[in-house]
């Protein structure tokens, strides 16, 4: 069974970081080891919520806690998406190595979460640093949206191709395998939306039909499915065309439903068995 330490947010109403990754893990039956940097109300997109910031000495506990149970051998990934502050960016990458000492062929997904074209940095300051100089090194997976990775590689796309340079130029940096999302380029179709996986084997791209909203935690969810996926097949590719096809389903659910809020459990079949089917192409 695989098996996957995640350590990110968690929100009691409605689904962004934990809250928007276990459940759906769970469903493909992946075991997971859910820990939480903070615990809100519900997510910040609101404007206003409750509950507290983990404090990252008590993070760093309770990983320490599974430590001690002697199973951290058992995972075969740590998670991680919306880190907060360069304290808890350090204990997470004290998890990283841990768990990769108990397990060296485990391996550590970071979802980057920095900012977005047309927002701009929404983390607070030093953390896009702290990912490209510290976090960027030792991730072996890494899935930046466009915005994230120009910043992480100091170098603007306007294509597709630019989008997979770019991308080799991460991997030369430690990760093995990089999944870009909300990619654009000139010259390309606008109603419909691009991800773009990228690794030493080759590049491949899948693309959705455009949902004219914004879902808060369909990064996390995304970041989660191919994970899982990557874990399962071992091919990119393979995980990219899943991870669209799940990922679209559930958004295409939620659009119809007219929810402000994934329609995790409404659609939760389409999780293992996706109403709309994408196949990843290679375009590299």
């Amino acid at each position: 069974m695989t098996t996957i330490l995640s350590i990110q947010s968690a929100v009691a109403y409605g689904h962004a970081g934990n809250s928007a990754a276990v459940f759906p893990l769970q469903r493909l039956g992946v075991e997971v080891w859910p820990v939480l940097t903070v615990t809100f109300s519900n997510h910040t997109g609101y404007g206003a919520w409750r509950g507290p910031l983990v404090a990252a000495d008590d993070v760093r506990e309770v990983v320490l806690g599974i430590e001690d149970r002697q199973v951290l051998d058992q995972a075969d990934a740590l998670l991680t998406g919306y880190q907060g502050s360069a304290d808890m960016g350090a204990v997470i990458l004290e998890a990283a190595e841990l768990v990769k000492r108990r397990n060296p062929n485990a391996i550590y997904c970071c979802d980057p979460v920095m900012g977005d074209v047309g927002r701009g940095f929404y983390c607070l300051p030093g953390i896009p640093e702290f990912m490209r100089d510290e976090v960027l090194p030792r991730a072996d997976v890494i899935t930046p949206n466009l915005f994230e990775l120009e910043f992480l590689t100091g170098r603007q796309t306007h294509s597709v191709a630019d989008v997979v340079a770019s991308a080799r130029g991460v991997i030369e940096r430690g990760p093995s395998t990089v999944l870009v999302t909300s990619v654009t380029g000139e010259g390309e179709a606008p109603d419909v939306v691009r991800m773009v996986a990228v690794t030493d084997d080759g590049a491949w791209q899948v693309e959705t039909p455009m949902i004219e909203r914004t879902f808060t935690g369909s990064g996390d969810l995304t970041t989660a499915m191919f994970l899982a996926h990557l874990l399962e097949s071992g091919s990119a590719q393979q995980a990219l065309g899943a991870t669209a096809s799940i990922v679209y389903s559930v958004l295409r659910t939620t659009a119809d439903l007219e929810r402000k809020e994934l329609a995790l459990i409404q659609a939760q079949a389409n999780v293992n068995n996706p109403e709309y089917v994408f196949t990843a192409s290679r375009i590299d």
